[in-house]
């Protein structure tokens, strides 16, 4: 029932606009920062580097992925068929895996296509293949773990309103306080010094970074999976509660 429910999402969001819209916009906004605009782009830049694709990324994300997710359970409460989904064979936590893997499914299929930048980027290498793989494989998994960490914000957020709009702003609010809000705390007068490294390790740049350098360390790893298991297990008692 899992990978009915997982079929039936993908082929939801492929039946309409949203699955290539989504591709369109992410590879097309990152396409611009890496190829076309001035000082981001890899010829003005210099190197042999995608730095630039996963610095922009995450931004890109926090409002990609929202929009990837808002209609998970919001549609679902609005159309009043969250309760026909909850009586059937499959507990609440088989429910909430099937819409995020969904999800995070798509999200990942959309980073796919940017595999060409990486080739035509080692390509113009000097000599030709002179880029850093290894930085370039950990950027790559740092990426997809992160997508994995948003897309189960954007599940929960989903899963409080039935409003799309209001799940979809939720869900960036989220992602943006997860991504940046710990760094900026960490800044302020009276934690800088004493609890900075403390709180910029609560925020997920901090382990999104340490990962991009090549180095996959577990305890970054461990990081993203306990935050997608925080906000998915947060979907779940949010969709029990509507039993009562």
């Amino acid at each position: 029932m899992l990978a009915t429910l997982f079929r039936k999402e993908i082929a939801g969001f492929f039946s309409s606009l949203m699955g290539y819209i989504a591709m369109i916009v992410f590879l097309v906004v990152i396409g611009l920062f890496v190829w076309i605009f001035p000082d981001t782009n890899v010829m003005d830049y210099g190197y042999a580097t995608l730095d630039t694709l996963f610095f922009y990324a995450p931004w890109v994300f926090m409002f990609l992925i929202p929009a990837i997710t808002m209609r998970s359970f919001s549609e679902e409460l609005r159309g009043g068929t969250i309760e026909l989904l909850l009586t059937r064979p499959l507990g609440e936590m088989q429910i909430v895996l099937g819409k995020y893997l969904a999800a995070l499914f798509l999200v990942v299929f959309t980073i796919l296509p940017t595999l060409v930048y990486y080739y035509s980027v080692s390509k113009l290498g000097a000599p030709a293949g002179n880029i850093d793989g290894g930085a370039t494989a950990g950027s790559y998994i740092g990426l997809v773990m992160l997508a994995a960490a948003f897309t189960s914000a954007g599940i929960f957020a989903s899963s409080l309103s039935r409003n799309q709009a209001v799940a979809f702003v939720v869900a960036v609010f989220l992602c943006f306080i997860a991504y940046n809000g710990f760094d900026s705390l960490s800044r302020l007068p009276f934690v800088e010094g004493r609890w900075d490294t403390l709180v910029q390790n609560l925020g997920i740049n901090q382990h999104y970074q340490s990962i991009s350098k090549g180095v996959v360390d577990t305890r970054d790893v461990l990081y993203f999976v306990s935050f997608s298991f925080i906000f998915l297990l947060a979907t779940r008692l949010t969709l029990e509660s509507r039993k009562w």
